[in-house]
């Protein structure tokens, strides 16, 4: 298989998506309003309730809801073979998250704006909504710390990048006054941007910046970028949005689209051949079972439960016209799903060789992010002529803003976790912006550094991050499909992938015990069970809430 057919056959699936089945489901299912006054107009204050040009929301939206998942994700699971990862992503995109994220956007804009926990408790009932907040808060956790560790890794590791990453919120500011003050128009400003962009990436393998490697102040490199860049996250989430989050996310939502179009022009024009396996049949030992791990070792791609906090979160608190949650959050679920998709591509056609692909996949959990970075500098070589720091640095900058986007918005999400706390127990001070985000970098920093010490101590509650991120996508479709109910709409677009990811989650999430338990691996094999308490009862809160709705307003079920 060449890989110039499996990109062709992936985009243009998701191209289909977009413009046939996403314009009927906002169309006839949600029925999106254009004179529908959204809560960035009704609730307007300047700060995080914004009306946004849709294009500027599309690139928050999508580069939030990307980071660096829908790499590490695909990156990973091609170790059962391209084809399971590749049906995956492009029917998971079309069918799952584009529902999701759009329909997210909705339930959140019909409902001013309310996160998808707190229009929980409403909807479904309280005890879902208890449910929910402590699977929003592990998510978001497991993001913040996590994520921190791959920016810093990848800084480490690739010098070269630190001048354009850092760079690129310099360049965020500038922007957003040059945005709000209306100073130059759209297009000059994206031109302008993206240009300043990719001459610091240019720039960036001559000007490598590396923190010293021995102790600084008694913390290593690592630990030092850690604090470094949640000092950025929180100073970024107590800045209204126009001024850096909706800048940084849209320009770098440009340049992350111009980096995946390089990438897929170099397939075209190297034509690599597909070494990976279409169906590994000699995997290594200790690999789990393909069902259902696949569902959960790739969500963001396919679909995931952390798009559901973006979409009601910040991107509903902007959105301009109603019917831009079609472009916003569909089609920001297409562009994660391409992302995806050129993971896919990178560490299945980037190696010369089958051996060379399998000294890399020799265990489960191998490949990730290091491989998409060896795997796409090849094609970038071979295709475009780029020398191979150059590309690394351009990959890596792909990497690490993606990712640092996804922090800055995560950190903002739970400080409003904690401030819908302090509403909902009536503790005044939670409910302030500054103690509230005081609190969400804490419980990260102390997640990062009260476990090893290395500040890497967000990679021990990681392997569960799959199985709850997927169990917050089943909640946030069911709070859709309930409000689809009582509006007496055909509620199996949304309740089809509730029911898919209800198996396979609940699957996944026994697999894991027993794999912890075998290991003996406590504190995951007790967190899985709270976990797995959670998804029950999810079950049970989602048959008695869509039961309890259909007797209420006498729907009759339609067949799907």
């Amino acid at each position: 298989m060449n890989a110039v057919f499996l990109m062709l056959m992936g985009l243009g699936a998701m191209a289909l998506g977009y413009f046939m089945y996403s314009k009927f489901i906002c169309e006839k299912i949600f029925q999106v309003d254009p004179n529908f006054r959204t809560p960035a107009h009704e609730l307007q204050d300047g700060v995080d309730y914004v009306p946004t040009n849709k294009y500027i929301l599309w690139g928050h939206h999508f580069t939030s809801v990307a980071g660096a998942a829908p790499i590490l994700g695909p990156a990973i699971a091609v170790i059962w073979g391209w084809v399971p990862a590749f049906l995956w992503v492009v029917f998971g995109t079309i069918f799952f998250a584009g529902v999701h994220d759009a329909g997210a956007i909705w339930a959140s804009s019909r409902n001013k704006a309310r996160s998808i926990g707190a229009l929980t408790g409403d909807i479904v009932g309280n005890r879902a909504r208890s449910i929910f907040m402590i699977v929003i808060f592990l998510v978001l956790l497991m993001v913040n710390a996590v994520f921190a560790v791959v920016i810093a890794n990848q800084l480490i590791n690739f010098p070269s990048a630190t001048l354009p990453v850092w760079g690129a919120i310099v360049v965020a500011l500038i922007i957003g006054q040059l945005i709000y003050r209306k100073v130059i128009g759209l297009l000059m400003v994206t031109i302008l941007g993206v240009t300043a962009l990719y001459g610091m990436i240019y720039l960036g393998p001559m000007l490598p910046f590396s923190l010293p490697t021995e102790t600084m102040l008694g913390l290593t490199d690592r630990q030092s970028w850690i604090i470094l860049l949640f000092v950025y996250a929180a100073i970024a989430s107590l800045l209204p949005v126009w001024a850096l989050l909706q800048p940084r996310d849209y320009i770098n939502g440009i340049q992350l689209f111009i980096g995946l179009g390089l990438l897929y022009g170099a397939v075209l024009l190297a034509s690599p051949d597909v070494v990976a396996p279409a169906f590994n049949r000699e995997v290594p030992a200790g690999t789990p079972s393909l069902i259902p791990l696949l569902f959960v070792t790739i969500a963001c791609g396919a679909i995931s439960g952390f798009h559901g906090l973006v979409a009601s979160g910040t991107t509903s608190k902007q959105l301009d016209k109603e019917p831009d949650l079609r472009f916003v959050g569909y089609f920001g679920a297409v562009g994660e799903g391409a992302l995806a998709l050129a993971a896919i591509i990178a560490v299945s056609a980037g190696f010369a060789t089958l051996a060379d692909w399998q000294a890399i996949y020799h265990n489960f959990g191998q490949g990730g992010v290091a491989a998409f970075t060896r795997g796409g500098a090849n094609i970038l070589e071979q295709g475009l002529g780029l020398d191979t720091v150059m590309a690394q640095t351009l990959l890596t900058v792909m990497v690490v803003l993606f990712a640092g986007t996804t922090m800055d918005t995560g950190l903002r999400l739970q400080r409003y976790i904690f401030q819908e706390w302090g509403s909902i127990y009536r503790i005044g001070w939670m409910q302030k912006t500054l103690p509230a985000t005081l609190l969400a970098v804490g419980c990260c920093l102390l997640l990062a550094f009260g476990a090893g010490g290395d500040g890497a101590g967000g990679m021990l509650i990681w392997p569960l991050f799959g199985t709850t991120n997927q169990l917050l996508a089943r909640l946030t479709l069911l709070v859709i499909t309930v409000m689809l109910v009582k509006l007496g709409r055909p509620m199996w677009y949304t309740l089809a992938p509730l029911l898919f990811l209800l198996c396979m989650t609940t699957l996944g999430l026994l697999i894991q015990l027993k794999t912890f338990y075998d290991n003996g691996d406590w504190f995951l094999f007790t967190l899985d069970i709270v976990i797995l308490a959670a998804a029950i009862l999810v079950i049970l809160e989602a048959s008695s809430a869509l039961t309890k709705q259909i007797k209420a307003n006498k729907v009759v079920v339609p067949e799907p």
